[in-house]
């Protein structure tokens, strides 16, 4: 008897290739893990679950080599991207930079109050202020991908570069408030691994080999220096070199961009599908409706949902009414109204900052309560608007040709939906 080995048929594997390249596909992803996460907390397999993630492995437990370890990678891949954009992105000028720049600022600064408006109060959950300042650009869009061509393309690299803000925002954040005692001589060491890898960049080296065991030396020495280790990954994404080549998207012999390429994958199908199912799971049992309206988690929900849209959407209004900057190109203002709503989807960079505001397991707890509610509630909300918005007409013939071009390069294939494309020549 021939034993048969069954393959995959062409069509089952097209299909699986189409979604993998399509720009919803990391955000789906991180939904599913994040369900599952909730699945298996509040399952027979809870325990098994939380004893995992805390036992320990080389002298951190397996949630810090998670947490710390794989998402300095993630830190690095973001530090790519926003030197990338910054350099010759959508970043690239002031005039660029105007609207998302106001519009980031304003979408951290609405919910932060809005926080301390539920929490302020109490002196032992001030630290989670910065909790729902942060939007997660792979969740939102997600979101965006799924509604297909009724959501205008201006609107979807416009949410890109505002998240982009948003996450050096986040970074600063932490590197700023979220940092323990400093360990001087470490401190002194990354210094000095930073400059080496400055120099070397300046010399015109471009051995990726060479800046990635920089990468790892650095990450040891933050880590022992009391700022939180992956801040070593955007330190780290600066120094590498960028080559720019006019009228090409991408250089084949650019350290960036063949870095960006070979972690695109990895980041949004591996690293943060893991961050999210070990940091999503929250054991329900117990928590009552009292708890999930307690100050902590609606705080945190609200500044989500309400802080996001309210800053953002008023940020943009006030620009075009005031001349300062440009209405988003084909966008109508319930659509615009409708992105500010789903900037509020702070899942991964939420969920990140919670781990580093507080201590106690419950209060962290309470933290991924609300971050969740918030998130999936701006969510569903910005779908939904988006999906019944009247779509507008005017410039429809150019947001075609737009995404044509667009899904061509490649620009909004990635599961992180990366803009602006290179288009000059020198190392950086």
């Amino acid at each position: 008897m021939t034993a048969s080995i069954s393959v995959p048929s062409p069509r089952l594997a097209s299909v699986l290739r189409k979604f993998l390249e399509s720009s919803a596909a990391g955000g789906i992803v991180l939904m599913v893990a994040a369900a599952l996460a909730m699945l298996v907390a509040n399952s027979p397999l809870a325990s098994l679950y939380f004893e995992v993630l805390h036992g320990y492995v080389g002298g951190l437990s397996v949630l810090h080599w998670i947490n710390d370890g794989l998402m300095a990678i993630f830190f690095l891949f973001v530090g790519l991207e926003i030197k990338r954009e910054l350099v010759d992105g959508r970043l690239a000028t002031w005039d660029q930079r105007r609207l998302p720049v106001l519009a980031a600022a304003a979408g951290m600064i609405a919910p932060a109050g809005i926080y301390l408006l539920f929490a302020g109060s109490d002196a032992a959950l001030v630290n989670g202020w910065a909790i729902p300042a942060a939007t997660d650009i792979a969740f939102a869009i997600g979101v965006l991908a799924l509604l297909g061509k009724r959501a205008p393309t201006s609107l979807k690299l416009f949410l890109v570069t505002v998240a982009i803000v948003d996450d050096m925002g986040a970074v600063a954040i932490i590197a700023l408030f979220y940092t323990s005692g400093i360990n001087l001589a470490a401190l002194a060491a990354a210094a000095g691994i930073f400059a080496v890898l400055f120099v070397l960049n300046r010399s015109g080296v471009r051995s990726l080999a060479v800046y990635l065991l920089g990468f790892a030396l650095l990450w040891v020495a933050v880590l022992l220096s009391g700022i939180h280790a992956t801040i070593a990954g955007v330190l780290a994404a600066f120094t590498i070199p960028i080559i720019w080549t006019p009228g090409r998207p991408d250089a084949p012999e650019s350290p960036l961009h063949r870095l960006e390429h070979a972690l695109d994958f990895p980041v949004a199908f591996l690293i943060v599908p893991i961050f999210g199912f070990a940091n999503a799971g929250v054991a329900l049992t117990g928590i009552t409706l009292d708890d999930m309206l307690s100050p902590m988690p609606l705080g945190i929900a609200a500044g989500l949902f309400f802080g996001k849209q309210l800053g953002i959407f008023a940020a943009i209004w006030l620009a075009v009414r005031t001349g300062f900057a440009a209405k988003p190109r084909g966008a109508t203002w319930l659509q615009i109204y409708a992105v500010a709503v789903i900037c509020g989807i702070g899942f991964t960079m939420s969920l990140f900052i919670g781990s580093l505001a507080f201590a106690d397991p419950v209060l962290i707890e309470e933290a991924k309560l609300g971050t969740l509610a918030g998130s999936i509630l701006a969510a569903l909300t910005g779908f939904l608007l988006f999906r019944f918005a009247p779509v507008a007409t005017k410039y429809k013939r150019e947001e075609t040709e737009q995404t044509r071009e667009i899904d061509a390069d490649g620009d909004m294939a990635g599961p992180c939906a990366k803009v602006g494309l290179m288009a000059a020549s020198d190392s950086d």
